[in-house]
């Protein structure tokens, strides 16, 4: 099984959002019992909390379920991931200040690396802006080229 973290700042907007999106993306390409998804926040203000109400609206818009509930990020989470994949810099650099013993050597990404050209590097934090339609947009190209890359690395072909 190959276990994907998407993290971002409280796990109630961006990633809990990733993690659903790239879910179904996965289960749509027949590799639901190869490629799970997981998410996290490295703040703890949210902990036990469930998703936004408005990251919820979205995925239900989209015609996604979601039931998860926020927690933070721990040093034993690194350890046991192949893929840990940050939403934005901020992110990736907590990530960074995080991994004491080196386990992300090679396992850290940011989502949008994986989008196509023309996308910004950073998924936006819609806490406080409310763009949470442009953080689908976002994750879902993330998230498609992140499975492709995924597939491609490992030698996955779609079971659909």
């Amino acid at each position: 099984m190959i276990r994907v973290l998407f993290v971002c700042l409280g796990n109630i907007c961006r990633s809990p959002m990733a993690e659903a999106v790239f879910a179904r993306l996965v289960d749509e390409a027949g590799l639901a019992g190869e490629i799970d998804a997981d998410s996290a926040g490295t703040a703890n203000w949210h902990a036990g909390k469930p998703a936004d109400s408005r990251t919820l609206t979205v995925l239900r818009q989209h015609g996604i379920p979601y039931t998860g509930r926020s927690r933070q990020i721990q040093q034993q989470d690194l350890k046991h991931v192949d893929y840990v994949v940050a939403m934005d810099s901020e992110n990736l650099t907590d990530l960074l200040f995080l991994d004491r013993d080196r386990s992300l050597n090679g396992k850290l990404h940011r989502l949008m690396d994986f989008a196509p050209a023309g996308y910004p590097k950073d998924v936006p934090d819609p806490y406080y802006n409310g763009q949470f339609d442009l953080v689908y947009e976002l994750v879902d190209a993330g998230g498609r080229g992140l499975l492709e890359h995924i597939r491609k690395e490992n030698g996955i072909e779609a079971n659909d």
